[in-house]
């Protein structure tokens, strides 16, 4: 009888692998089986989320507002019991500047909130409505302060002081909410959201109602500054401004604003993309300052416009300057349908740059544009031939793919498995490599894995099975550590998505993957899965990011990895951050991949920690990296290797601040088997290096370099580095809104410098406004499974 019953387990565990699931599992997960009226998971889960490093054991991750005394029924005011869920537990609030020890996670019910201040979302904090039937934030008639929330407050009397420096508010969420402000007097100044954040920040599925009335003053957003960011589906209606805008860069995706007089206003910016935009109604679609070229008067640098839909709008475009025969200002505008506008650009003192009416913008730039290997640009304000997008990349509309993140708002309670109900522990201490290898293979594919916010150990590679849901509380950490991670001859993944050449659904988000260091040899996270035929976006990852170094638990902060660092080997985070393999595929929204420029608890002074690399990609796609930035990793931040049908929008980098003092690559080494770009003279970190590449498209780019030995001096001369970004003579690439501050020259073919700076010049950085490879040839990579030979190229081994 024993052999017939191991035979049946054999026989059963055969056929769960091939559907791709756990051996507890009987049937693949499906759709969500939750009743419409029933809480949503996140709110009924057993809390059991901690945060490791805080001396307080009992600290609150998930709070309830109704738990704080919110009542929710639009009548009472719950603004104090809102904001006592925020601040509860010795917060980094004012004069704090950062912590990763007190995460919030302040959910709220649906319900309507009655508002008379701005809720403050403090540092590390996830502000989460129910998605199944969105909260809303109502604000009192007789409300007062800059917005309902308020993401870095103004200290009263404190002459422009905020609680945090705009540039490092990192780490914020906010999705699922209605915010109404038409209780508030027209005239009234009414804002929705003062949204001044940095990176590793996100909104997601939020709705701002204002004032339709005439001569209104309400705004959806204010935004006077910061390094951000990601943001999507989103709605506002009605206003003066939709959104006002002022930030370094950002990626929007699927924006929607109608009944505005001024749908966005942007005040300034060195580069953002507007991906999948609706303008309906509006007097001026998008309003651009323009005509500065000195930093000091501060206007818009650059913008992308793609995939727009704009309607019964007098005006698309608007700039506030001339600019007819020199750069003072980048816009591109791919693949806009027009309906009844009456001009699609105008500047403001009436002049008509082009029309409007009834037709389709296929591609139309203003700024100065390259091609191939010319070192001399010529300025256009006019349309261009489009870039070549390969069918993997597009959606039925012929668009751009988006994929909106996913919250699984209909499953059920009983859908979901803790892994901290598993027996992880969480605790920054224990090894949980075996008790998140067992829910793996116990329950992939037919349970939500739901990761308790913690800090989870793991001394061997963790392997997400394709077909698996993983979702965070909020960042919940997986934290590489110990031998295996420590030989950067041997590297060794710490994460790997997916086993290598396998397809399949595969999804994740609200997580943090880092390493404790030392861990020369960690691979923090290896892409494999290629996803399914016929389905985009099966594969992807939504606000979930890699930190390496600068927190308490990666003991690699100030006290060990000073800014004046002699001796590197106790300060190595990684070898490589993120890998997407050759027969991958990803969709990746919303993810920062940072080694650590300073210390985000203790003092928060200047350390220097060492990867050697950020973001390879050896796919040959599809790949969507949307709102991504790397930043301070050893030889590069982006490299693309034998790669193929790439969308990239908007990318972010930032050069290590100690270079070039040791410089690229030390102490690492260049290695061909990892396809690593070779160094220049005197150099830094490539911020993007493409070889032997196929339909690499890029639509925004901002690449800095601010320091030169740990000294910041250099950025206002653009002289702290030479190189930035180079591309091998046989690879079919398009850049558009490729901006640089601090570089001597923007772009480098085979390695040799080709494009200087000096030629874009536009406020502080400068701005090609478009670059294509030459010449331009017949391509047959519109297969996803076309993969291109690598061949050897000035610049690389």
């Amino acid at each position: 009888m024993w052999h017939l019953l191991l035979n049946l387990t054999i026989a059963v565990n055969l056929v769960l692998q091939v559907l791709g699931i756990g051996t507890s599992c009987t049937v693949p997960l499906g759709a969500g089986t939750a009743d419409p009226t029933a809480p949503y998971w996140l709110e009924t889960i057993e809390k059991r989320g901690t945060s490791p490093f805080n001396q307080n054991q009992f600290y609150n991750v998930f709070r309830n507002v109704k738990s704080y005394g919110a009542v929710g029924d639009g009548i009472t005011d719950d603004t104090v019991a809102i904001n006592k869920a925020m601040a509860e537990g010795a917060r980094c609030g004012k004069d704090c500047d950062s912590s990763t020890v007190s995460p919030a996670l302040v959910y709220f019910p649906p319900g309507t909130y009655l508002v008379s201040a701005p809720i403050v979302a403090w540092y590390y904090t996830a502000i989460v409505g129910d998605p199944k039937n969105l909260p809303v934030l109502l604000a009192d008639p007789s409300f007062v302060g800059i917005a309902v929330i308020d993401a870095n407050p103004y200290i009263p009397l404190g002459y422009g002081k905020q609680w945090y420096i705009n540039q490092n508010n990192f780490f914020r969420s906010v999705r699922n909410f209605i915010i109404d402000l038409r209780q508030m007097p027209p005239k009234s100044g009414a804002t929705g959201l003062h949204w001044q954040v940095s990176q590793a920040t996100s909104l997601t599925n939020v709705v701002v109602e204002m004032s339709r009335e005439p001569g209104n003053t309400h705004q959806g957003m204010f935004m006077e500054n910061g390094s951000g960011g990601y943001m999507g589906d989103l709605i506002f209606r009605g206003g003066r401004y939709g959104i006002w805008i002022g930030n370094q860069q950002f990626t929007v995706r699927n924006l929607t604003i109608e009944d505005a007089q001024t749908g966005i206003y942007a005040v300034w910016n060195w580069g953002w993309t507007f991906q999948r935009l609706t303008i309906r109604n509006c007097m001026i679609g998008m309003y651009i300052t323009t005509g500065a070229l000195i930093y000091s008067l501060k206007t818009v640098g650059a913008e992308v416009i793609l995939d727009a839909e704009i309607s019964d709008t007098r005006t698309f475009i608007m700039t506030s300057a001339s600019t007819h025969d020199t750069l003072a200002g980048s816009i591109v505008i791919d693949n806009a349908r027009l309906i009844n506008v009456g001009a699609a650009v105008a500047e403001e003192a009436g002049f008509v740059v082009l029309n409007g009416g009834d037709t389709t913008i296929k591609h139309w730039v203003q700024g100065n544009v390259y091609k191939g290997q010319s070192h001399t640009g010529t300025f256009k304000q006019d349309s261009l031939e489009p870039p070549f997008k390969p069918a993997s990349l597009l959606d039925s509309e012929g668009k751009i793919f988006g994929r909106t993140r996913p919250q699984y708002a209909d499953y059920d309670l009983s859908q979901i498995v803790s892994v901290k109900a598993q027996g992880a522990q969480g605790d920054g201490q224990t090894d949980d490599t075996a008790a998140i290898k067992k829910v793996f293979d116990e329950y992939a594919g037919c349970k939500i894995i739901f990761f308790d916010a913690g800090t989870y150990l793991v001394s061997s590679t963790i392997t997400i099975p394709e077909g698996t849901k993983v979702v965070g509380e909020l960042w919940s950490e997986i934290m590489g550590y110990g031998p295996n991670f420590q030989d950067q001859t041997n590297p060794v993944p710490v994460i790997q998505v997916g086993h290598p050449c396998s397809e399949g659904h595969l999804e994740i988000s609200d997580m943090l993957f880092t390493t404790r260091g030392p861990a020369p040899g960690a691979i923090v996270v290896q892409w494999n899965t290629g996803g399914l035929a016929g389905q985009q976006g099966a594969t992807g990852a939504w606000d979930t990011h890699i930190r390496l170094g600068a927190s308490v638990g990666s003991q690699l902060g100030e006290e060990k990895c000073s800014k004046t660092l002699n001796n590197p080997n106790g300060c190595f985070a990684a070898f490589l951050a993120l890998h997407l393999t050759p027969s991958s595929s990803a969709y990746i929204e919303g993810m920062w991949v940072w080694l650590g420029d300073h210390d985000l608890d203790n003092k928060h002074d200047q350390i220097t920690v060492f990867s050697g690399r950020g973001v390879l990609s050896e796919s040959a796609g599809p790949v969507w990296l949307i709102g991504t930035a790397s930043e301070h990793h050893v030889i590069y931040q982006y490299n693309f290797a034998g790669a193929a049908n790439h969308y990239i929008g908007l990318m972010q980098t930032e050069t290590p601040y100690f270079q070039p003092t040791p410089a690229s690559p030390v102490p690492f080494k260049v290695e061909s088997r990892w396809h690593d770009p070779l160094a220049y003279q005197q150099p830094a970190a490539w911020a993007v290096a493409i070889k032997s590449s196929t339909n690499i498209l890029i639509y925004g780019a901002g690449l800095y370099s601010f320091f030169k030995n740990n000294d910041a001096v250099c950025a206002q001369s653009s002289s702290c580095q030479d190189q930035i970004f180079t591309i091998d003579s046989t690879s079919t690439v398009h850049i558009l809104s490729l901006s640089t501050v601090g570089i001597v020259y923007q772009l480098s073919i085979d390695g040799q410098a080709l494009i200087a700076s000096s030629l874009n010049g536009n406020g502080l950085g400068s701005t090609i406004t478009s670059w294509e490879s030459a010449p331009k040839r017949e391509l047959c990579s519109v297969y996803t499974e076309f993969v291109v030979l690598p061949t050897a190229g000035y610049g690389f081994p």
